[in-house]
């Protein structure tokens, strides 16, 4: 990836949706969020890396997906343990077994990353300043897309203290802040848009043609993390691996989004590449 090109302009030349790896690649004895995982990523191809940030209770950022402790570590929640006795954490495998993975720096995931693949810093209303920050000191801010809700702070700390950063509000069912963020010299650069029906407003063509025609662009998403909380109409990674990749990610294909998030990042990409010859 060219990171002296506009992300517009590596978009286009991809001829193809951008592919982001959820979490990095994981599964088996490779834990989410580790090193490994996003090692896997950047060997299978990915276009950008989703990480997720949390932080401790002496104020070190970590990239781990804050509240899923009792799931991954079997530990205290991060926020309330310090840097060093997160340091001495071992992340726990898909069979809850620990493994020999530690729980990551923010530094030491940014430098890896570098230069390499855009990074999705997810979480970044953790603390907008004190991450920008780090992105800033890491050298990464060509790669970076920061993400937050629409709440009025998350707005405002992202103006304040990251408005050159790339960045893409969370839109539920229809959009209503673009006009109002290209205003405010946010530095947006699309949505990421969340979903449970076809029918919501920013799955339809009109608008994914109307952000086209602003210059933005679209993220979707083809992950399931709730059965309970679908965020893409079923168009999932799991009808696309059940029922055939047409179902879930050749619908937001032909759709014309322009990033998919999933957790099968090789399989897509061979979807992909048959679809395309």
């Amino acid at each position: 990836m060219n990171f002296n090109k506009s992300i517009f302009e590596n978009r286009k030349e991809l001829n193809r949706p951008f592919l982001v790896a959820h979490r990095g690649v994981c599964g088996a004895n490779v834990p989410c969020n580790s090193i490994a995982s996003y090692q896997i990523a950047l060997s299978q191809g990915a276009d950008v890396v989703e990480i997720d940030v949390s932080k401790s209770k002496d104020g070190r950022f970590f990239v781990f997906h804050p509240w899923m402790e009792p799931q991954f570590l079997k530990s205290k929640y991060l926020c309330d343990l310090t840097a060093e006795e997160i340091s001495s954490l071992r992340l726990l495998n898909q069979d809850g077994v620990p493994t020999s993975y530690h729980v990551p720096t923010l530094e030491e995931v940014l430098l890896l990353l570098k230069d390499k693949v855009y990074i999705n810093v997810d979480k970044f209303w953790t603390d907008v300043e004190g991450i920008s920050n780090a992105i800033r000191k890491a050298g990464v801010e060509k790669q970076v897309i920061v993400k937050t809700n629409v709440d009025e702070k998350s707005l405002e700390d992202v103006a304040k203290f990251a408005p050159d950063f790339m960045f893409m509000p969370l839109v539920w069912h229809k959009d209503e802040v673009t006009d109002g963020l290209i205003k405010r010299g946010i530095n947006q650069i699309g949505t990421e848009i969340l979903f449970d029906k076809e029918s919501d407003p920013c799955i339809s063509d009109e608008y994914i043609k109307k952000m086209h025609e602003k210059g933005l662009l679209v993220w979707a998403n083809s992950i399931i993390y709730n059965e309970k909380e679908v965020i893409n109409a079923l168009h999932s990674d799991d009808v696309s691996l059940t029922k055939g990749g047409d179902a879930g990610w050749g619908w937001l294909i032909d759709k014309g989004v322009d990033f998919i998030q999933t957790d099968w990042l090789l399989m897509l990409r061979n979807y992909i590449d048959k679809r395309n010859n």
